[in-house]
This record gives structure tokens, C-alpha cells and sequence, in this order.
């Protein structure tokens, strides 16, 4: 690990170039579905305070041709640099989408073309585009016309193991305009099962002149750290590592920039970090908030005695009070038994 970090932190030593964006990180924290809203990406700015945060997936027609615009493009003054991913099988939606995201403030228009889900592949979105790399190119180079920002590109190795197709395609989006290039090291048959194959990530890294960023599999320092060794990727992104635990972000950050391994976050400031998430959905959305915060509370609960039941308690929480008294109970046994130790 040693050997491996000094040759990582000392390559990655420079600020990472987005086109004309530069971000003085080399890791990035992954747009994900129902999850990076402005409350989560709160935490993870507090942590990280010089990384690319992503908004969630915007579908094009969601921004184009409405009268208000979706909470999920709502960012805040402080939590930038920040990029808005946006997908869509239509490149004129795409066009006007970027122009729209870009006002709201977005440093660069990531677009997504890895999404594996059933309902947007179907609508010409995500993963499906590999299998279609001409409108793939369309839709880059029809967003880089329309917006003076960045454009990247989230996506994965291929449609499944007969259809590998990234070495390809990922060309083909620098040469369409992208100036960055996300890879989920996963085929899109795999979801999210199996482990990443972090080869391809750095065959694709030899191939292309534009940065590449490595996605999957991105669960600690340590796994940042190789993943980076074997890759020679320009920096890592972080998706489902960091669920339940929005620390994951800045102690990678923080161990590229110094060499120093970041103390490990208690379960006690874990909890403590689920009540700050789930009173600020509250806040932010109402009962809609409550509804959310289930699904994180279940994450951010694991690792000691009494997990299971309380993470039970939590999936039922009806109202916010009731989640932050199970979860400051749980607090106070874990403090009363850590005082009992001799």
C-alpha cells in the first residue's frame, strides 16, 4: 500500500483539467438516483470541500418546455464545483436541457450513458446508447455546441460480456466533443453484480487523450488507491461506497493530497451523521423527506450489536421525532457500554 500511494499521490500531485474547468480534486462523487439531493451533497461537501459533486439524473424533458423547473436542480451557493448529469435519446432536448443547467450554475453537463434500469434505457437513455454510438456522438457534440462548459460522459464497458464495445466508444465521445469520460467498470448485463473490471478502465485510459475517471468498486482509501495504481485513471468517482457514509469522498481526498490515512469515522459519528441527514430532509422536503431518509437510515445502521433491529424501527419511521429518538438511543448504548470497558 505504501509503495502503490507515494506512486499515486505523486502523479495525481496536480489539480484535474475538465476542459477549461479546473478542480482542485481527483475524486468525484457520483450523481446517483434518489440519493445526491442537496442534503446528501451537504455532507459530503462538508468533507470534501474542493470535489465535483454531480446533482441527480435530470431527464432533458424535464427541464425543457416546463413552467418550474425539478427540486432536483436546486443547488446551493456554497457547494460548488458542481455538474448537472442529464440524459435523453434526443439531442435537440439535450441542447436546451445543458443551456438551462448551465445557468442554474452547473461547471460542466455530464451525460449519462450507463444507467442500466429497464424504464430509461427504453426511452433511449443511459447504457442504451452503447449499443448506439452514433447518436451517442449526436448527442455530445449537439450539447458541446450549445454550451460554453465542459461536456462529459458517464458510461459503462459495453451492453454485456459478447458486447464490450468502451475502447470504441469512448474514442468516439472524445472525438464527438466529451472532455471528460466517467467508466463504470461493469457491462450494463452485469448491473451492479460482480466485481469491476478495473482492466478496462485502463486500456481505455491508454487510448484516450482526455481525462478518464474510474467508477466501481470504490469503497475505501485502500480501494481508491489500487484502483488508481492499476488504472493510471485521472481520478476516481465514488457511487454506492458511499451511502450511509458521505466521509467516503473527502478521506480519499484527503489521503491523495497528504499521504495520510484519515481517522476512521466511529459508528457513534455515523449516527450522529444519520440524524443530521435525516432532520435536514425533513426540513428540505416534509414527509416526502421521512419517506427518503428510510433507505438511508438503513445504511448509515450497520456494524454493531442491535443493527438489525433498530434498522427495522427506522424503515417504519413516521415521523422525525421518532427517528431521531431511535437513533439518539442507540447512541447512549453504545456510550454507556464503551464507559463500561475497563
Amino acid at each position: 500500500m505504501q509503495g502503490l500511494s507515494q506512486t499515486v499521490t505523486s502523479r495525481l500531485a496536480t489539480p484535474l483539467a475538465i476542459g477549461n474547468c479546473q478542480v482542485n480534486s481527483r475524486v468525484l462523487q457520483s450523481p446517483l438516483s434518489g440519493v445526491t439531493d442537496l442534503v446528501f451533497r451537504g455532507l459530503v461537501r462538508r468533507y470534501a470541500p474542493e470535489s465535483m459533486l454531480y446533482t441527480e439524473m435530470i431527464h432533458a424533458s424535464q427541464v425543457t418546455h416546463v413552467r418550474e423547473l425539478p427540486k432536483v436542480m436546486e443547488i446551493d451557493s456554497q457547494e460548488h464545483p458542481i455538474s448537472m448529469q442529464l440524459f435523453d435519446g434526443r439531442p435537440d432536448f439535450m441542447g436546451e436541457a445543458a443551456q438551462v443547467a448551465v445557468a442554474g450554475g452547473a461547471a460542466t453537463i455530464d451525460i449519462n450513458m450507463g444507467c442500466p434500469v429497464n424504464k430509461i434505457t427504453k426511452k433511449g437513455g443511459g447504457s442504451s446508447l452503447l449499443r448506439n454510438p452514433g447518436l451517442a456522438e449526436s448527442l455530445v457534440s449537439t450539447v458541446v455546441n450549445a454550451v460554453s462548459v465542459p461536456v462529459t460522459v458517464k458510461t459503462r464497458l459495453g451492453w454485456d460480456e459478447a458486447e464490450i464495445t468502451i475502447l470504441d466508444f469512448a474514442r468516439r465521445m472524445q472525438d464527438a466533443g466529451a472532455q471528460m469520460i466517467t467508466i463504470h467498470g461493469r457491462t450494463r448485463a452485469q448491473g451492479y453484480q460482480g466485481a469491476a473490471r478495473w482492466e478496462w478502465i485502463g486500456r481505455v485510459k491508454a487510448a484516450l487523450t482526455v481525462p478518464v475517471i474510474a467508477n466501481g468498486d470504490i469503497v475505501s482509501v485502500e480501494s481508491a488507491i489500487q484502483c488508481l495504481a492499476e488504472t493510471g485513471a485521472d481520478g476516481v468517482m465514488c457511487s454506492r461506497g458511499t451511502l450511509g457514509n458521505p466521509f467516503l469522498v473527502g478521506e480519499i481526498d484527503q489521503f491523495l493530497k497528504t499521504g495520510q490515512m484519515p481517522p476512521t469515522v466511529t459508528v457513534i459519528e455515523r449516527l450522529r451523521c444519520a440524524q443530521e441527514h435525516l432532520q435536514s430532509l425533513w426540513c428540505y422536503k416534509g414527509q416526502r423527506g421521512i419517506q427518503q431518509a428510510r433507505k438511508h437510515m438503513t445504511w448509515y445502521v450497520k456494524g454493531f450489536a442491535g443493527a438489525a433491529e433498530l434498522r427495522d424501527q427506522l424503515c417504519v419511521m413516521d415521523s422525525v421525532a421518532t427517528g431521531l429518538a431511535l437513533l439518539e438511543s442507540a447512541i447512549l448504548r453504545l456510550q454507556n457500554a464503551a464507559d463500561a470497558l475497563p
